[in-house]
């Protein structure tokens, strides 16, 4: 338990982060999952763009954001 009225402070705060971060996180994960039901340019165009919002809000690391881009990309690519 956070004694210091600073420390409560901090506390509600990383609850509201947390919710909202996690808000974020579905969004990409369920745009992920729809691109690969069906990959498009448009689709991808919009992916990235929140997969880049993303990894700029430190929610996934820059790293993994490029890692899933480069991934999602191939299969645009070897589409027939």
């Amino acid at each position: 338990m956070p004694i210091t009225p600073s420390a409560r402070k901090k506390q509600r705060q990383d609850k509201k982060r947390h919710i909202v971060n996690l808000k974020q996180k579905e969004k990409v994960l369920s745009a992920i999952s729809a691109f690969k039901k069906k990959p498009t340019r448009a689709a991808m165009s919009k992916l990235f763009s929140s997969l880049d919002m993303s990894a700029k809000k430190d929610i996934f690391h820059p790293r993994k954001t490029a890692r899933l881009k480069s991934r999602l990309s191939r299969l645009l690519k070897n589409k027939p």
